[in-house]
């Protein structure tokens, strides 16, 4: 690999880092486990992994192994992520592992130079994490509960 190529991929990893940032960024402000240094160590890693692939190999099925990988890796982690409580049979965690799974996801999209994708993606990831912080959001919910509450009582 020469230095051009090393230096795309660390413009790269540059652009991954932001990007995981900028999800993990509403996680921070509301005082979350999962903040900007989780999104952006998913992100970069995924990267990472998937920017060395795609420069070192000439064979795309050496690249989606990678990937392949990078799925079932993450999803690993999402899945200690997530906290049962046995004593109230709830979950928490569940967003948290979604996001982050995602959040590979847009590393991915950048180490292939899905740029486009990859912010797109991003954007919207960071659109669910806040959405139960806006107003109409969290009426809307209310209003949901109160109409399957209603429901439940009426079978």
């Amino acid at each position: 690999m020469d230095i051009n190529a090393e230096l795309i991929i660390i413009s790269k990893l540059i652009i991954s880092f932001l990007l995981g940032g900028f999800i993990g960024l509403d996680r921070e402000k509301h005082g979350r486990d999962a903040g900007i240094r989780t999104y952006s160590a998913v992100c970069i890693g995924a990267t990472l992994f998937t920017a060395i692939t795609a420069h070192l190999v000439n064979n795309p099925a050496d690249t989606s192994r990678v990937i392949a990988n990078i799925i079932t890796g993450v999803g690993f982690l999402g899945a200690g992520i997530i906290y049962r409580n046995s004593s109230t049979g709830s979950s928490s965690g569940l967003t948290t592992a979604a996001t982050v799974w995602c959040t590979s996801a847009v590393g991915v999209a950048v180490g292939l130079n899905m740029f486009i994708i990859a912010i797109i993606g991003a954007i919207a990831l960071y659109f669910l994490l806040s959405l139960h912080h806006l107003k109409w959001y969290v009426k809307w919910k209310e209003k949901m509960i109160r109409k399957h509450g209603e429901e439940n009582k009426n079978d």
